[in-house]
């Protein structure tokens, strides 16, 4: 915490700070001119605009996250808050009970380890199959669960992005195809797989929708960010 407020406070530290949360600002503005499509979400805007200002200043990805290394000290308190979406959702988790958590568990096994097959067969590097284990939970939880497994903290947050804008692009056509007109299990799939970008796109389907996608959400990153690092403890 010292070292983040140290480098937070440094003259390099505020510039990229500024950067970053000035970024977030016009990606939320650009993001409401788009209608909230997925391609123009803050991440992903926000995460152009800091590249570019890294391109045109010439500055390493190393340098830009120990100058901000505030921004990444604030992903535990989010995680922790986590739990706020868990809390007001208990009583529809309570009410599902084990089906609700067996279709999650199942979703959020079957997309990243068919994501890692892919991986696996055409042998790339093993740092990068872990860290595809991770796509499918919200940012803070990827990048500190592949970190603990040999992973690639940063490349967990490229694959989380990437994952979660192509969900919610394809999350409605996939819908149609195979007929799935329950509204529950939308939200439950797109929070799922496609994590907040997906819980975004959850938010414009309604209500009823975006209180499923939080739940799976918040439950699959609760439940992939504790079940990697015993997995990997046992068999690696």
């Amino acid at each position: 915490m010292k070292e983040a407020l140290h480098q937070a406070f440094s003259l390099t530290g505020l510039l990229w700070l500024s950067v970053s949360i000035i970024g977030y600002i016009i990606a939320l503005w650009v993001n409401k001119k788009c209608k909230g499509h997925p391609l123009a979400h803050p991440i992903v805007v926000t995460a152009l605009i800091v590249s570019a200002g890294l391109y045109l200043t010439e500055t390493g990805v190393t340098e830009y996250q120990q100058a901000a290394s505030l921004l990444h000290w604030l992903l535990g308190p989010i995680t922790v808050a986590l739990a706020l979406p868990i809390y007001r959702q208990w009583q529809k988790l309570r009410h599902y009970g084990w089906r609700l958590m067996a279709s999650i568990a199942f979703g959020g096994i079957l997309a990243p380890f068919t994501a890692w097959l892919t991986l696996f067969a055409l042998d790339a590097p093993r740092a990068i199959q872990i860290t595809m284990l991770a796509k499918s939970i919200t940012t803070p939880l990827a990048m500190e669960s592949s970190a603990q497994v040999g992973g690639i903290p940063a490349l967990a947050a490229v694959f989380v992005i990437v994952t979660g804008v192509v969900g919610a692009i394809v999350a409605t056509g996939v819908f149609a195809i195979l007929n799935v007109q329950n509204r529950q299990a939308q939200g439950i799939a797109m929070g799922t797989v496609a994590h907040a970008i997906g819980t975004a796109k959850a938010i414009q389907m309604g209500e009823d929708v975006a209180a499923m996608a939080t739940l799976g959400l918040c439950v699959n990153g609760i439940f992939t960010a504790l079940a990697l690092p015993v997995i990997f403890g046992f068999f690696v």
